[in-house]
């Protein structure tokens, strides 16, 4: 079973995707974790995770390759 691993926490569901997007696109396998309160969408935030083996590649994309 693979471990995963926060890699990126967001309010915005947009950035969320970008980043989703961009990993993926790089083949590390990412997934977005909607922490978001469910009924009022006020509190909470969007975590991007990956497999705990990518975790120092996608860090290093998201902090050198992705700028908003």
């Amino acid at each position: 079973m693979t471990k995963w691993h926060k890699v990126y926490e967001t309010g915005s569901p947009i950035r969320a995707e970008i980043i989703k997007g961009v990993l993926t696109e790089r083949g590390i396998m990412a997934v977005i974790l909607n922490k978001r309160e469910t009924v009022y969408h006020i509190h909470g935030n969007f975590e991007i995770m990956t497999p705990t083996t990518d975790v120092v590649q996608a860090i290093n994309i998201i902090e050198n390759e992705i700028t908003f």
